[in-house]
């Protein structure tokens, strides 16, 4: 019962809208006639027909773009602003991420929206939020996690700075996004009225700063590149075994103990350098070199086998094909398959949260572009089939 009107393109946004959609809302992509949303081109790989001089959709593209439907528009059209405006005052969320002031020019700004539906929920997503002295800058994920810490701390200790390997501030922020709007939702329940939501990828790329944050926070100093070390845990990373590498944790004296004892070396547990965690932080160099030795002397499996009975945390550092082979992909549904409005069978990501009375469900494919214009224009405006026509005819739709 909740209706979702999104100006969104690239991750961010659609990622917060494609969650809402996900969970039921009906949500009305708008898109610009012709081209679309940028990331329908962001390829190879590419599935699909080609189109509008394309060789398909992009794989970027359905990875944040299912459950929605396609509404061609162009927003530079008085009638265009008009259709947007109608739609807006049927909706129950909007959200967009034009830069700062672009749709209050366009006569689309929350004021103005407000007036006309005063229990709009209005969800802005920009790079660096509607206020302070970089508000009009546009936000992309990389430069976000390059000025916001990010990849201060990522990276190999010696080696240069690296970004996280999916755009980590983009989904984030629309993982917020949704779950603000959310709460909003909740809160117009409550008060009958709407609200508008400022959420951008430099709060939340800070955000993520979280345990690293406070350790700089609290004690002063900033944290350098530790590659996969922890820098409140130890030994807490990757080691490389004689075959290849794996992960293990400890997190606790009793963990400590259990690896000691899988390591045949209770002399190290009993070592006045490694006693405890903050021991083991002190002297974090000497341990992680006696702990390579040990581990370099026998295959990953093997390991992995023996810190599983023992009850540690462990793992194989896998390959994303590893991933989604693994035996617990399919118990619980990483993989979905939809066919596509073009006619081919395509796969996406399952949905990370399971309901045990109200399941997600992949109702929609990601659109193609324009897809549904027709239906929306018709079933919520009430349009008939010449004033469409008229329309496309114009390129308004």
């Amino acid at each position: 019962g909740i209706r979702v009107l999104d100006l969104t393109r690239a991750m961010a946004g659609p990622y917060c809208t494609m969650m809402l959609g996900d969970l039921g809302a009906d949500v009305i992509k708008v898109e610009r006639p012709g081209s679309g949303d940028e990331s329908r081109g962001w390829g190879p790989p590419f599935f699909g027909k080609p189109y509008h001089d394309r060789p398909g959709e992009s794989a970027y593209f359905a990875s944040a773009n299912r459950n929605k439907r396609s509404l061609t528009l162009d927003l530079k059209s008085d009638e265009g602003v008009d259709i947007i405006i109608r739609l807006a005052r049927e909706s129950d969320v909007f959200v967009e991420n034009f830069r700062t002031g672009t749709l209050d020019r366009m006569g689309l700004g929350y004021a103005r929206l407000k007036e006309l539906n005063p229990m709009l929920i209005f969800c802005s997503i920009s790079g660096y939020g509607r206020t302070g002295p970089h508000a009009d800058r546009a936000g992309y994920d990389v430069i976000i996690q390059a000025e916001g810490g990010m990849m201060g701390i990522t990276g190999p200790v010696q080696g240069p700075p690296s970004r996280v390997g999916v755009p980590i501030v983009d989904i984030t922020t629309g993982m917020f996004a949704s779950n603000a709007i959310l709460a909003a939702l909740r809160a117009r329940e409550l008060t009958g009225e709407g609200q508008i939501i400022d959420v951008s990828l430099l709060d939340t790329q800070v955000a993520l700063l979280t345990n690293q944050a406070s350790n700089y926070l609290i004690s002063g100093k900033p944290s350098p590149r530790m590659g996969n070390a922890h820098p409140n845990l130890t030994p807490y990373e990757a080691f490389q075994a004689r075959d290849g590498w794996f992960v293990v944790g400890v997190a606790n004296a009793g963990q400590w103990t259990k690896l000691c004892e899988v390591l045949n070396q209770p002399d190290l547990k009993d070592d006045s350098r490694f006693m405890t965690n903050g021991d083991r932080i002190e002297h974090r160099e000497e341990l992680i070199e006696i702990l390579s030795q040990l581990f370099a002397s026998r295959d990953a499996s093997t390991w992995i086998a023996d810190l599983k009975d023992a009850g540690l945390p462990c793992g194989p550092i896998n390959t994303i094909p590893e991933v989604f082979n693994h035996p617990q992909a399919e118990a619980r549904g990483f993989i979905l398959k939809s066919e596509h409005s073009s006619g081919e069978k395509i796969k996406l990501t399952g949905f990370p949260y399971k309901f045990s009375q109200t399941p997600a469900e992949l109702h929609r494919p990601p659109p193609m572009l324009g897809e549904h214009t027709e239906q929306i224009l018709k079933e919520i405006l009430g349009f008939s089939e010449d004033k469409i026509s008229r329309l496309r005819g114009k390129n308004t739709v």
